[in-house]
């Protein structure tokens, strides 16, 4: 992560440690994410926490990441506090169900948590529509103009 709203999760296995590493590596820049973030309570300031509840699930542990105010911190276990404080989240209360001892399926689950938060649709992505005439009433009033630019001449 580069802790400003982006995150990718890479997972190889390999004979030796450093081709894994390497592998690894190339395998999380190639699943960058982006990181909606958002506000709880007033939109002062930065956005500093997730924009809603959202839920990932990865074998039998799910995660839920909740909203938090300014200045609460990341709530949670060591591994979710790396991948939010990576990710650029700064306030946010995780809640864990499940064999969350299964570290790669605990990485996971917070990762699809992370990749749901543009999944929601909120008023603030919606894009802006243009309110128009009816085109019936468009033809009438061009109608109602050139009638009476005819009689007058």
């Amino acid at each position: 992560g580069d802790s400003d709203g982006h995150i990718g999760l890479g997972v190889k296995c390999s004979k030796e440690v450093a081709t894994a590493i390497r592998s690894g590596l190339i395998l999380a820049k190639l699943s960058l994410i982006p990181v909606r973030m958002g506000y709880w309570g007033t939109k002062l300031g930065a956005p500093h926490t997730v924009p809603c509840k959202v839920t990932g699930k990865c074998g039998s542990v799910r995660v839920r990441l909740i909203p938090a105010p300014k200045g609460t911190g990341l709530v949670g276990s060591p591994v979710s506090k790396k991948l939010l404080g990576l990710a650029g989240v700064n306030d946010c209360f995780t809640c864990s169900i499940g064999q969350t001892k299964a570290m790669g399926n605990f990485v996971k689950a917070v990762f699809a948590a992370l990749n749901k938060t543009y999944g929601y649709l909120t008023p603030d992505l919606w894009s802006e529509t243009r309110l128009m005439k009816d085109l019936y009433q468009e033809h009438t009033d061009f109608l109602a103009n050139t009638g009476a630019k005819d009689i007058h001449a």
